[in-house]
């Protein structure tokens, strides 16, 4: 049981650009701060459910998913206990949901609505949110204290960084408390000088924005834990990248 005094802290992890370890980052992080004594809800956004599939649910199996909440303002269908997290689950139903949004009043808090009757029970909530800058990101966004910025060391994903950006300020007429907890460099290759480069560019052009996050090595690993249905600290302990994650989870423990 977690010993926090702090309010929970909702963080949606949130870029635009696909396969730039969103889902992976969300499951991991979420590992960690639970091994730290927090009590750590998942929430996956995204129609694609990769995040549920990766907490080891069949999505095409599931009954209730966040959609259930979203559309029909039904309580959030939790699964607790899952390496020590809980999860709110999506399928591909939340396609279709995010349709309905579209005529929906008030649809913009529909998610926050939806997250404030468990606030107390959790000391942070992750949201995975969908590779777009379409509704389903929109309201995830409004339901955030803060925003995890992960970022493919790539100069290619580095330009789309302006919209993301544009995105956040526009987010804030909504919800005007959201901050950047910070960008999270991933799928980095040390040897590789583009990626240097870029790592470069991040850290000079984002960081008046928000804090730089040690950047996430490109590693297999991550693949294979997922496929192992299992956070990369379960599947293997002694990976480099263990030690980096643990880290921006006790970064993340500061956030107010």
């Amino acid at each position: 049981m977690s010993t926090s005094t702090s309010p929970c802290r909702t963080i949606a992890l949130f870029n635009q650009a696909g396969g730039v370890a969103k889902t992976t980052l969300t499951q991991n992080l979420g590992y960690h701060l639970a091994k730290r004594q927090h009590r750590v809800l998942l929430i996956d956004m995204d129609p694609q459910a990769s995040l549920t599939k990766f907490m080891g649910l069949i999505p095409k199996e599931l009954d209730k998913t966040v959609a259930d909440a979203i559309i029909d303002e039904l309580p959030l269908p939790i699964h607790t206990n899952i390496h020590s997290m809980d999860l709110a689950p999506s399928n591909r139903i939340l396609s279709g949901a995010e349709m309905q949004l579209v005529n929906t009043p008030l649809r913009d808090f529909r998610l926050k609505e939806a997250i404030e009757p468990v606030l107390s029970e959790y000391d942070f909530i992750l949201i995975d949110c969908p590779p777009s800058l379409g509704l389903l990101s929109y309201i995830s966004l409004v339901a955030a204290t803060h925003v995890l910025v992960p970022i493919e060391t790539h100069l290619k994903a580095f330009e789309g960084t302006d919209e993301l950006l544009q995105t956040l300020n526009s987010v804030r007429k909504a919800n005007k408390k959201l901050s950047i907890a910070g960008f999270v460099p991933t799928r980095y290759a040390k040897s590789n000088s583009a990626d240097v480069r870029a790592l470069g560019a991040i850290s000079s052009q984002l960081s008046a924005w928000g804090k730089i996050f040690p950047p996430i090595p490109r590693a297999t690993a991550f693949v294979d834990a997922s496929e192992d249905r299992a956070p990369l600290a379960v599947y293997d302990p002694k990976h480099p990248a263990v030690r980096l994650l643990e880290q921006i989870a006790q970064s993340l423990e500061v956030l107010t």
